[in-house]
């Protein structure tokens, strides 16, 4: 039986890291994210993240995730899901299309087509958006952690918009849950939402 592959998505501090945290535990999963969950991974992942002052073009920035993406899943999460381990993943192709295709203005199916070149195909059984809502569409902290994280309000508001439209447009594939609630309160949102889609 081959594994179930979940990706716990959304903006900037909403919460994904926790929430994937839990819904492996839950699940008896295997924990992971993007980008930098390879020894490859993590040099693309600075590369990517760090405020160097360097300019990095979108299209290349759209290109080292998938770089990044085809290691994961070569390394990490096809191995796991083969040998029938459920797999959390913290990000996948959906952030891509937001972030890429929708805030940097590439195209979302020009970046999903990039990003299913470097899973071999492989896309997430389930993605569970975690939406904060209009009060919280980037992150409130006087010194952004990195450089996506320090792009302007405007920025941050088409990724939300992006992410929005990806599950409208795609509702066998996604499930949004309100990520307002206390941590206990999404836990069991998220739990709720994947015991209905996946068999897990």
């Amino acid at each position: 039986m081959t594994g179930r592959l979940i990706a716990l998505e959304g903006g900037e501090a909403v919460g994904k890291s926790t929430q994937a945290r839990l819904l492996a535990a839950r699940l008896d999963a295997l924990l992971t994210f993007e980008p930098g969950d390879t020894g490859l991974g993590g040099q693309i992942r600075s590369l990517v993240l760090t405020a160097t002052g360097r300019p990095l073009s979108h299209r290349a920035e759209a290109l080292l995730m998938a770089a990044d993406r085809a290691q994961h899943v070569a390394e990490v999460i096809r191995p796991a899901l083969d040998a029938g381990t459920h797999v959390v993943t913290d990000r996948f192709i959906g952030s891509s299309l937001a972030y890429q295709g929708f805030g940097r203005g590439l195209g979302a199916q020009e970046v999903l087509a990039v990003s299913l070149f470097a899973t071999g195909g492989l896309d997430c059984d389930l993605a569970v958006l975690l939406d904060a809502g209009e009060g919280a569409p980037w992150p409130h902290q006087a010194s952004p952690g990195d450089r996506i994280e320090a792009e302007a309000a405007e920025f941050h508001r088409r990724v939300r918009d992006g992410y929005r439209a990806l599950a409208a447009q795609n509702p066998g594939q996604w499930a949004v849950v309100d990520g307002s609630g206390s941590v206990g309160e999404v836990a069991e949102a998220v739990y709720a939402a994947v015991r209905e889609r996946l068999d897990v």
